[in-house]
């Protein structure tokens, strides 16, 4: 009996001098406060970022108002060029702001000489005007292989903070002293993926766009070399 009162007494002991758990407070982070924690590195991300949605919309817009397909256009010059309208056809096409007007008038212009100097005087306009459409997509296809490489150097900058600080600590190394490289690290790296990612995408959208207008203009520019191909009525 006095051995149980005493085992009694010794576990209600223990039981108080248990520690209160401390409750776990959650700590939120926005995204300002990420980029701060991401270091210096985050800057070029960030200008890297904004040039990709620059380049983006500008050359969105600008491929999507070339890439429409007029067919009013070219049955108009067909008809001019079979009556011998040569003038109203060239008014047309100057008076049109397209790549394919631009090239109908260059090929309208030899009008006379072989079809070989013909098609390729169509052909020079048109890689002239494939070269328009291409601007500043050079520049995509680098922002989307520079952005990972960039967040990969901050990874780099950051583990070497984290592992001098724990050299400098000696024995006392604390958690807290290695969570701004750890920051630096892992922040940097996702966003240097997610700016080249969306880089790599866009520039593929962009590419998409333009083999769609070069296969339109390679079409109306066979469509205009058959209409000079056929026979004299």
């Amino acid at each position: 009996m006095l051995l149980n009162f005493l085992l009694q007494i010794n576990v209600a002991g223990n039981v108080t001098d248990i520690a209160p758990v401390k409750e776990v407070t959650e700590i939120n982070l926005s995204f300002w406060e990420l980029a701060v924690k991401g270091g210096f590195t985050m800057i070029p991300i960030a200008i890297l970022s904004v040039i990709a949605v620059y380049i983006f919309f500008e050359r969105f817009m600008a491929i999507r108002k070339v890439s429409k397909d007029d067919t009013s256009f070219m049955n108009t010059i067909k008809d001019n060029i079979l009556s011998n309208k040569i003038d109203s056809a060239i008014s047309l096409c100057k008076a049109t702001d397209s790549p394919i007007a631009r090239m109908i008038e260059k090929g309208i212009g030899r009008l006379g000489r072989p079809l070989n100097d013909i098609n390729t005087s169509i052909e020079n306009v048109g890689k002239q005007e494939v070269y328009k459409l291409e601007k500043n997509l050079a520049t995509m296809a680098t922002v989307a292989g520079a952005a990972p490489m960039i967040g990969f150097l901050g990874t780099v900058i950051g583990m070497i903070q984290a592992f001098y600080r724990m050299s400098m600590a000696g024995n006392n190394i604390d958690v807290s002293m290695l969570s701004d490289g750890i920051y630096t690290a892992m922040v940097t790296t996702v966003a240097g993926l997610i700016v080249g990612i969306v880089a790599y995408l866009a520039y593929n959208v962009l590419v998409s766009k333009v083999e769609k207008v070069v296969f339109m203009l390679e079409t109306r520019t066979t469509e205009f070399m058959d209409l000079l191909n056929e026979p004299v009525k």
